[in-house]
């Protein structure tokens, strides 16, 4: 993951330049949110399912780019007073509060605006009919039908009554759609079978519904220098979680239990997925 991050970081650096004009506050907060933090799993996923299909790097890292971009504008909002009110991310201030809340919004939509532009750059070596098809699936994923519509889910979970399968359901559009999409990215890429599809679906499903759990058992029992952020926020405004729905220890064997199901969802890639099956162990143990 770690040559992932720096690909990417590469990737960004190229794409949201510095600026001394009067766009250079702007460019700032871009560049504060987009580069140097995160795991970058997203980026990662996208571009080991695409080496399972032997698509170029070239096209693969711009799709990968494309997806974070869109995961970055949606930390930057998540942040803000109106939505989530975190003052830490990776463990620095978050946007808004270095850069202000007018330009935390606008650079949220520089970074989503910019995401579409990237995918659809001409020298992306990608052909128009898979490039249309990448944008609407992206589209998708990050809008209403999907990362938009569960978070504004979660924004009304405090004042309604959710129970496990609502919460799965808020926790498949707000974290997996956007897992989801990073892992068909590259079967789309690699023109996969219709089995092919299925199979990786089913594991990033689990993978995104695994990733969950253990972030809300890590806003419970974590280590704030660590996890980065501060922890216990969601309990404290009565966020929906199934830690908190299930219990510390039925989610962690919830959690454990997607963990598997993911894994053998690539049973049919064989040795070709170890590092996709090695990353749902790492995320599972992970701090942070």
């Amino acid at each position: 993951m770690a040559e992932t991050a720096a690909a990417i970081d590469g990737e960004l650096e190229k794409l949201i330049p510095s600026e001394a004009g009067p766009l250079a506050n702007l460019m700032a907060s871009l560049r504060y949110s987009a580069i140097g933090g995160g795991k970058r799993l997203r980026p990662f996923l996208t571009l080991q399912t695409s080496r399972l299909f032997s698509v170029p790097k070239s096209q693969a890292l711009c799709i990968a780019t494309a997806i974070e971009l869109v995961h970055c504008y949606s930390l930057v909002h998540d942040d803000l007073p109106a939505m989530d009110n975190d003052d830490l991310r990776r463990g620095k201030p978050t946007n808004h509060k270095v850069f202000g809340d007018g330009l935390a919004i606008l650079a949220g939509d520089g970074l989503l605006t910019l995401a579409f532009a990237t995918l659809n750059g001409a020298d992306s070596g990608i052909s128009s009919r898979l490039r249309s098809q990448l944008t609407l699936e992206l589209a998708n994923a990050a809008g209403i039908n999907g990362m938009v519509g569960g978070q504004a889910i979660d924004l009304q979970a405090p004042y309604q009554t959710m129970g496990p399968s609502d919460i799965r359901h808020l926790q498949e559009l707000k974290t997996g759609a956007l897992i989801c999409f990073a892992v068909d990215a590259g079967a789309i890429l690699g023109s996969a079978t219709r089995d092919e599809r299925d199979a990786l679906k089913g594991y990033a499903s689990s993978l995104g519904s695994a990733f969950q759990i253990v972030d809300d058992l890590l806003d419970m029992e974590g280590n704030s220098n660590e996890v980065g952020k501060k922890l216990r926020k969601d309990t404290a405004a009565g966020k929906a979680t199934l830690v908190s729905s299930l219990g510390i220890d039925e989610a962690r064997r919830e959690a454990q239990k997607m963990t598997m199901q993911a894994q053998r969802y690539l049973e049919c890639f064989g040795g070709r997925a170890e590092l996709l099956r090695e990353v749902t162990q790492f995320l599972f143990v992970r701090n942070h």
